[in-house]
């Protein structure tokens, strides 16, 4: 059975840091091109975080430059994103994705992504 199933998500202050995990199940994660997207009540959903699956080049849109970090372990099947610095506007419902090409991850339709996971609550308040 293919999955993406996310954890880690939680309640965190302003200021404060959380790391979400993701793992695949019933694939190979190191064929895929991977990313994270986020979705606030009313609002689409956005990327947050994207990596390729060959030479470890990595996209963030400015929102969160310089303060998520996407990173990757295949051996394991697993992909994370550390957050810091968090702020009230992160907070989201966060989801992993896979899909085979990167450039269609970044800019294609996101209904054409090959996997999804069913996300994982992010929310920064004091």
């Amino acid at each position: 059975q293919v999955q993406l199933v996310e954890s880690g998500g939680g309640l965190v202050q302003p200021g404060g840091s959380l790391k979400l995990s993701c793992a695949a199940s019933g694939f190979t994660l190191g064929d895929y091109a991977i990313a994270w997207f986020r979705q606030a009540p009313g609002k689409e959903r956005e990327g947050v975080a994207y990596t390729t699956s060959s030479d470890g080049a990595k996209y963030y849109p400015d929102s969160v430059k310089g303060r998520f970090t996407i990173s990757r372990d295949d051996a394991k099947n697993m992909m994370y994103l550390q957050m810091n610095n968090l702020k009230p506007e992160d907070t989201a419902t966060y989801y992993c994705a896979a899909h085979y090409s990167y450039y269609q991850l970044r800019t294609g339709d996101i209904n054409d992504v090959n996997y999804w996971g069913k996300g994982t609550l992010v929310t920064v308040s004091s």
